[in-house]
C-alpha cells in the first residue's frame, strides 16, 4: 500500500534534492497537489482502516465491552443479553429544563429508550465486526433455531439509525422499541429531591406506517421517537429517529420527516452514510507499529466524530451514549477539554462542538453570572446542559460559604478554541468566539483581583477542580496569564484598540507569583499539593497552556518536580492522569518517560484501565479519558506549541518507525513525515494560511532543504522559512533522495482487536 506524493518530485531535479545548497526555486517547487492523503486508494484505505476494527466472539454484556455507534447527536451501545440484542436509543439534546435542581436533577439529560431484537431460539454464538470504515456493526447471532444476520449504523447526517436483520432456519426474531421512562440518571445513585414531580410516562400511537412515541417534559418541550418497520421475506429493517425541542412540542414532526425521507426507495441511505465516513478518515494519516495502540488511535477517531460534530451539543460526560451515570451533564473544569484535543492535530475541526456551543450559547453565558456582573462578565459552571446553563450561577470571591467556587473552566474551554483558531488560522474563530468570551470570562477575575501590601495582585479564595480550595489558586493564576497575554494578542491580530489593554498589561506585571513550594507548583498559596489526586489542574500552565515550558530554562527544574511529585502520589490516579503526565512528559521531549506513564491507562492491573472497547470508566462511564490518550500519541509525533512546528519531538523508543500525513499543526500547516529505524527520513510541510514557518525538523546532521524561498538556519535544527498560502517545504537528510510515499510502517508489536475477540 503507497500514497504516492505525485507532483512534488515531477516539479523538483535530482540535483536539487541532492545538492549541497539545499535551496530550491520558487520555480522548480511552488504550490503543488500533493500533501494529502488522497493518492491512497480506497482499497488502501479500507483494507489500513479495516485492521483497526473491533471484534466480537463472545456476547457483549457490560458497557465496556459494547459495540458503539453514533453521529454526534443520536447515540447507541449494543448488548447481547440472554436472547435479547438491545440497542440503546439516546440522543444527546433530550433533557430536562427545570428551574432548579440543578445539572443533576434540573437540567440533566434524560434516557430515551432501548430497541429490542429478540430471538426466538436460545443465543448459542456471536460472531460482530464494528467496520470502522463504514462506521457500521455488522455480524450474526446464532441461535438454537438458526442465524440472525444483522448490520446496523446511525447516520452520519440524518440523525436516523439502521437496522436490518435476516433470518435462517426457524427464527423469527422480534423488533421493538421500548421507552424509557424520563428519570434523571442520577436517581440510579441518590434520592430524588423532596417535592419533585416526575414528568408524565411516555406515549406510544400509530401514525401511518411509522410508530411514534412522544415524551412530554413538566417544564415544557417534547422528546420524539418515530420508526418504521419493513419487512421483505425473511429480512427486516427498521429505519428509527430522535428528536428533542424546547420550549415548543415539535419534536414528533421532525421525526417523522426524518424516517419517511429514510426510507424513501432508491434513497442512497447507506451510501451517503458511508461517504462521509470515508471522507472523514481520509483527512489525516497515522501509523506505528504497536497494533493495538495504533488500533487504539483510529477508533478514537470513531469515537469523536460519533460523539461530537460542530453545532451538536458539546459532549457530556458520556458523549451521546447515556448509560447509568451520576453524572449525565457536560463537566467544563476537565472532562469537556480533554475530549476535543484530538481534533486539531488530526485535522478534524469539522469536529468543534466546544466552538460552536459556546458561540451559540453567549446569551446564556452572562446569565450564568450574577446580575451586577452581566454588563461585562461571563463564565460556565463546573457541570451543565447542553446550552452551558445549571440553572444556578457562578461564585463570587469573596462571598464565603461552601460549594464549588470554580472561575476558570470557561478561559480553560476557550483555550480549546483557541487551539482550532490557531491550527485553522480562521480569524473568524477569533473575532466571533475567541476575543468576545475570553474578554468577558477574564474581566470576571478583574472585578475580584486585589492589590495587596506587596503590590501584587491577588485572589481571594476559590476551587482547584476536586482538590480542594485556596487563595491565588494555581488553576486560576495559570489561566488568568494566558487570557490577558491571548487578549492582547488577539486584539492585535483583529486590529482592535481595546481599552482595557493598559488593565490587561497591568496584571500580567502585577499579578502574584505562581505559589511553588520544594515540590512545584502548589494547589494555591499555603495549600500545598500534598494528597494523590487525579487531576492536573495545578499544573495547566505546563500544559496544555504551555505558558511555563520546557523551552524555558529557567522553568525546566520547576516542572520536573512538579510532574514527578504530582506522579508519586499514585492512589487516587485515574486514566487521565496518565495521559496528562504522558502529555507533560512529552512537552519535555522525554519520549520513554512520556511513554512509560502512558501505557499505564492500559494496564489492568489498575483499578480503572481502558476497558475491552477503548471506552473508560469510574463510578459510571467517562468518555474523556480515552480520547485524551489519542492527543498524547499526537505529542509523540507533532508538537506546535510557542511558534514552532517539532515533528517527531518525543516518539518512545518502542516505535523506531512513524508515518505521519496531513497532521494539522499550529499556524495553518500540514506536516507530512517518516522515521525510520529512529531516524526521521523527511519532513515535507504545506502551509494552508501563509504564516511564516519555523520547523523543528528533528533529522540529525547536514539537511537539504526544497523550497521556493531561501530560509534561516538556527543553528540548532530549527529552520525558519516564510512559505506563503499553498506553498511547501521538504526537508531531508544531506546526500539522499528521500522515499515521499506514505504507506503505512510494518507492525513490529502485534496485539489482538480491541473488543472480545476469541
Amino acid at each position: 500500500m503507497v500514497l504516492g506524493r505525485r507532483g512534488f518530485l515531477g516539479g523538483t531535479t535530482a540535483a536539487v534534492l541532492l545538492g549541497q545548497s539545499g535551496v530550491a526555486t520558487g520555480k522548480e517547487t511552488g504550490p503543488s497537489d500533493v500533501s494529502g492523503c488522497d493518492g491512497m486508494s480506497k482499497r488502501d484505505w479500507e483494507t489500513f482502516v479495516g485492521a483497526q476494527d473491533l471484534v466480537w466472539k463472545k456476547p457483549p454484556t457490560r458497557y465496556g465491552q459494547a459495540p458503539f455507534l453514533g453521529d454526534g447527536r443520536l447515540g447507541s451501545v449494543v448488548y447481547a443479553e440472554e436472547n435479547v440484542v438491545r440497542f440503546t436509543v439516546q440522543h444527546a439534546d433530550v433533557q430536562d429544563h427545570r428551574t432548579s435542581g440543578g445539572s443533576q436533577f434540573g437540567v440533566c439529560r434524560l434516557p430515551v429508550g432501548n430497541l429490542k431484537m429478540t430471538a426466538a431460539g436460545t443465543v448459542t454464538a456471536v460472531d460482530w465486526r464494528l467496520d470502522l470504515w463504514n462506521a457500521e456493526l455488522r455480524g450474526t447471532v446464532t441461535t438454537s433455531l438458526g442465524v440472525l444476520t444483522f448490520a446496523a449504523y446511525v447516520h452520519s447526517e440524518r440523525s436516523v439509525f439502521s437496522l436490518n436483520v435476516t433470518a435462517t432456519g426457524a427464527e423469527k426474531p422480534v423488533l421493538e422499541f421500548v421507552p424509557a421512562q424520563a428519570i434523571p440518571p442520577r436517581a440510579d445513585f441518590d434520592p430524588l429531591p423532596e417535592g419533585y414531580v416526575r414528568n408524565p410516562g411516555p406515549v406510544t400511537a400509530a401514525d401511518g406506517r411509522e410508530t411514534l412515541v412522544t415524551q412530554a417534559l413538566n417544564a415544557g418541550g417534547q422528546t420524539a421517537t418515530a420508526f418504521r418497520l419493513i419487512t421483505h421475506g425473511r429480512t427486516q429493517r427498521l429505519l428509527l429517529s430522535v428528536a428533542h425541542t424546547y420550549p415548543e412540542a415539535a419534536a414528533d414532526k421532525i421525526v417523522l420527516k426524518a424516517v419517511r425521507e429514510a426510507a424513501v426507495p432508491g434513497g442512497r441511505l447507506t451510501t451517503s452514510h458511508r461517504k462521509w465516513w470515508s471522507d472523514f478518515y481520509r483527512k489525516s494519516f497515522l501509523s506505528f507499529g504497536d497494533q493495538r495502540l495504533q488500533s487504539f488511535y483510529w477508533i478514537q477517531l470513531y469515537k469523536v466524530a460519533s460523539g461530537s460534530r460542530a453545532g451538536s451539543p458539546v459532549m457530556a460526560t458520556t458523549g451521546p451514549w447515556l448509560e447509568k451515570t451520576p453524572w449525565a451533564a457536560a463537566w467544563w473544569n476537565l472532562n469537556v477539554q480533554l475530549e476535543y484535543w484530538l481534533i486539531h492535530g488530526s485535522n478534524h475541526l469539522e469536529l468543534d462542538s466546544i466552538a460552536s456551543t459556546l458561540k451559540d450559547s453567549q446569551e446564556q453565558l452572562v446569565r450564568n453570572v450574577k446580575e451586577p456582573y452581566r454588563h461585562d462578565s461571563a463564565a460556565v459552571g463546573r457541570s451543565t446542559d447542553r446550552t452551558t446553563s445549571n440553572a444556578g450561577t457562578l461564585y463570587e470571591p469573596g462571598a464565603g460559604g461552601t460549594g464549588v467556587k470554580e472561575l476558570g473552566n470557561l478561559t480553560w474551554a476557550l483555550h480549546n478554541v483557541w487551539l482550532s483558531y490557531r491550527h485553522s488560522m480562521d480569524a473568524r474563530i477569533l473575532s466571533d468566539v475567541v476575543f468576545p468570551l475570553l474578554r468577558r470570562s477574564i474581566n470576571y477575575y478583574l472585578h475580584f483581583l486585589k492589590k495587596g501590601s506587596d503590590g501584587r495582585l491577588h485572589l481571594d479564595v476559590t476551587t482547584s477542580p476536586e482538590y480542594g480550595d485556596a487563595p491565588d489558586c494555581n488553576y486560576d493564576l495559570q489561566l488568568i496569564r494566558w487570557g490577558c497575554q491571548t487578549l492582547i494578542d488577539s486584539a492585535a491580530k483583529l486590529k482592535i484598540d481595546d481599552p482595557l489593554e493598559p488593565r490587561w498589561r497591568e496584571v500580567l506585571r502585577d499579578l502574584t507569583p505562581y505559589p511553588v513550594d520544594a515540590n512545584g507548583f502548589m494547589i494555591g498559596a499555603g495549600v500545598p499539593f500534598a494528597v494523590s489526586h487525579r487531576h492536573f489542574s495545578h499544573l495547566l500552565a505546563t500544559f496544555p497552556l504551555m505558558t511555563v515550558n520546557w523551552e524555558q530554562q529557567e522553568n525546566r527544574e520547576l516542572i520536573e518536580k512538579s510532574l514527578r511529585h504530582w506522579m508519586s502520589l499514585e492512589p487516587a490516579h485515574r486514566g487521565y492522569s496518565y495521559s496528562g503526565s504522558g502529555s507533560i512528559a512529552a512537552r519535555m521531549f522525554r519520549g520513554d518517560e512520556a511513554y512509560a506513564y502512558f501505557v499505564k491507562m492500559f494496564d489492568t492491573t489498575k483499578r480503572y484501565p481502558v476497558l475491552e472497547n477503548t471506552m473508560y470508566t469510574e463510578a459510571g462511564p467517562v468518555v474523556e479519558t480515552p480520547l485524551s490518550g489519542a492527543q498524547t500519541i499526537h505529542d509523540f509525533v507533532c508538537q506546535s506549541w510557542g511558534g514552532i512546528v517539532r515533528v517527531f519531538p518525543a516518539v518512545p523508543s518502542a516505535w523506531p518507525d512513524v508515518m505521519i500525513a496531513d497532521h494539522s499543526a499550529e499556524g495553518g500547516f500540514s506536516v507530512t513525515a517518516r522515521r525510520s529505524g529512529g531516524r526521521t527520513e523527511f519532513v515535507l510541510v504545506r502551509s494552508r494560511a501563509g504564516e511564516p514557518l519555523v520547523l523543528r525538523h528533528g533529522i540529525d546532521g547536514p539537511v537539504s532543504v526544497v523550497a521556493p524561498v531561501g530560509h534561516r538556519d538556527r543553528g540548532d535544527g530549527t529552520l525558519e522559512i516564510p512559505l506563503r498560502r499553498g506553498q511547501e517545504v521538504l526537508v531531508h537528510p544531506r546526500g539522499r533522495r528521500p522515499d515521499l510515499a506514505v504507506r503505512p510502517v510494518a507492525i513490529t508489536t502485534p496485539g489482538k482487536p480491541w473488543g472480545l475477540p476469541a
